[in-house]
């Protein structure tokens, strides 16, 4: 596939249904994760224009940033802390409406009204990672976001 996106003009699930077999053809030979972690955050963001679309890997007891669009962001997370900490220590997708009534939430940009974080599960069933998207809007997230994303991120393979 060459490096453009056929972006639907339609609802967020026609944006979701034309973007998903583009990203599967983008990861279908790609072996280096970085590439189609970087390739995943661009694809997400230039069709939903979200305030920020990034990852975090799992290093020992923290997430550390890894590739990303958007603003600058926080380097480094607890296991436990904020929405991906959480996202992490549960190994389940978090919909969080509005951050700022998250018990915890940890604001690395103070534009971010809602929030969505998916886990990213290696083979052995454990969390080796989390995709994080940030939106301006309070109540962006729903099931819709969660069923793709979920499966977007069951794509990737570490």
């Amino acid at each position: 596939m060459a490096e453009h996106l056929h972006i639907s003009n339609g609802s967020k699930e026609d944006k979701y249904r034309a973007l998903l077999p583009q990203v599967k053809s983008l990861m279908a030979n790609e072996t280096i994760i970085m590439a189609n972690l970087a390739n995943l955050a661009a694809a997400l963001n230039e069709t939903f224009r979200f305030l920020w679309v990034g990852f975090y890997l799992v290093k020992g007891e923290e997430l550390i940033l890894s590739t990303f669009q958007g603003p600058i962001a926080c380097t480094r997370i607890r296991k436990g802390s904020g929405v991906c900490g959480t996202a992490w220590e549960r190994a389940e997708t978090i919909i969080v409406p509005d951050v700022n009534k998250f018990p915890g939430h940890i604001a690395c940009n103070f534009a971010s009204r809602s929030e969505i974080v998916v886990p990213l599960f290696g083979k052995d069933k454990q969390v080796w990672g989390v995709l994080d998207i940030d939106s301006e809007q309070l109540n962006t997230f729903d099931a819709i976001d969660q069923q793709y994303l979920e499966e977007m991120c069951n794509m990737l393979h570490k």
